[in-house]
């Protein structure tokens, strides 16, 4: 499967302990979403690997209120934002699907597969 680069956000707008939701393939939902903690720079898919189901509540609430733990908001499951391991609920030990990315001339770029499915 191919993969195109996709830009996200600047990276200085990506706020340390913060999450952001991005679309960049039209799709009408947030498909990925982005964020800094430990000041690394993560990008995963939103989807929760439990059931299917995307991640947040609400646009761009991904982490649990300290900012220390990626949250789906459906089932309680805790993630670590370093790795995307599952560490609480119901898909302990499963990952977050992790995407390729980059940063060029100050931008964040997502290689995204031609499709994602989205999740319900």
């Amino acid at each position: 499967m191919s993969a195109i680069a996709q830009p996200l956000c600047r990276l200085d707008e990506l706020e340390e302990g913060r999450a952001r939701g991005f679309d960049p393939l039209a799709q009408g939902r947030d498909s990925v979403f982005a964020l800094r903690h430990d000041n690394q720079v993560r990008v995963y898919r939103n989807r929760c690997p439990h059931l299917d189901v995307r991640l947040e509540y609400r646009k761009d609430r991904f982490l649990s209120a300290d900012g220390q733990l990626i949250v789906c908001y459906a089932h309680g499951a805790q993630f670590l934002p370093a790795t995307g391991e599952c560490i609480y609920g119901p898909c302990l030990g499963q990952r977050l699907e992790a995407l390729p990315f980059c940063e060029k001339d100050g931008w964040l770029l997502v290689q995204m597969p031609e499709e994602l499915p989205q999740p319900g």
